[in-house]
């Protein structure tokens, strides 16, 4: 056993409130850190408390964690009568110009002639603090990631909708150029041409279909710049039928049927292309699956 000297020495030395209670939950004695304490915060005297019945000045003060009421009195009780090992628990203990929380621990006392425990207070108010920051700086981070997602969501719509805008304006200028521009160009050739004009309307005919051309990308978008017999005669290119088995489905003549292949080859870009119509054409399919 501990000299009583060196005893009250160890004990005052602490930096945390200690108290001692006997198997009533009286205080019997304290350290100078629970002394100064009681001193400083308006405590009436005694300051250690000896004497007070813990147990009744504690029995309103609950600690709920995790959803839990242990109430403080409860885990005193329950370590006097030796169903835990210890209790543990903090709690908020705020002064007028500060804000505090203290741990409290309670343990058996290690003597086999009487039932005493021993009750702890510890200032944690730096590391609740420290908590506090951490969590606050975690409910900024989820509200700036929030804040990010839904801008990725509008930039996506964005380009989503400028997607959209690019496609229409392509389609646009196709059908233009395609419907009111080259069917002049080509009267223009049929026409009575000297040879200089006939090559400028051959080369701003080319350069045309060379800009439209890559406008055209699949063949949903074909489709919409066909005629319905020009549609017809593409599908069948496109399965494989000669342009004989074509002539007798559509009920046409052979050079009908080669008239709207080469309507075709000039829509798609492949005029001055040795590209083979069929393979193109299953190619835009392709690219739409």
């Amino acid at each position: 056993m501990l000299d009583s000297t060196l005893y009250k020495v160890i004990i005052n030395s602490m930096s945390a409130h200690v108290a001692i209670l006997d198997e009533h939950g009286i205080i019997i004695e304290t350290n100078r850190a629970w002394q100064d304490f009681g001193r400083e915060n308006g405590m009436q005297e005694p300051f250690d408390s000896i004497g007070i019945n813990y147990l009744e000045t504690c029995s309103g003060t609950s600690s709920h964690r995790d959803g839990e009421d242990s109430s403080v009195a409860e885990g005193i009780q329950k370590v006097l009568q030796g169903k835990i090992p210890e209790f543990l628990s903090h709690y908020p203990c705020h002064s007028p110009d500060q804000k505090r929380w203290f741990a409290i621990r309670v343990v058996p006392f290690r003597d086999d002639k009487n039932h005493h425990i021993i009750v702890t207070h510890e200032n944690i108010t730096p590391i609740i603090e420290i908590q506090k920051e951490l969590e606050a700086k975690e409910a900024e981070l989820r509200r700036e990631q929030e804040r990010l997602e839904e801008t990725n969501i509008a930039l996506r719509v964005l380009l989503r909708q400028r997607d959209e805008d690019k496609t229409r304006i392509e389609e646009t200028i196709y059908v233009n150029v395609d419907r009111l521009v080259l069917p002049y160009i080509e009267q223009m050739l049929q026409g009575n041409l000297s040879d200089k004009q006939r090559t400028l309307a051959e080369v701003v005919d080319a350069n045309l279909r060379d800009i439209i051309s890559p406008f055209l990308q699949n063949i949903s978008a074909l489709n919409m710049l066909l005629t319905p017999q020009e549609i017809e005669v593409a599908n069948m290119v496109r399965s494989g039928r000669t342009s004989k088995e074509i002539a007798e489905v559509l009920g046409i003549s052979t050079s009908g049927v080669d008239f709207h292949r080469k309507r075709l080859r000039q829509k798609l870009g492949l005029t001055n292309s040795s590209k083979n119509l069929r393979s193109y054409l299953l190619t835009l399919e392709k690219d739409r699956s």
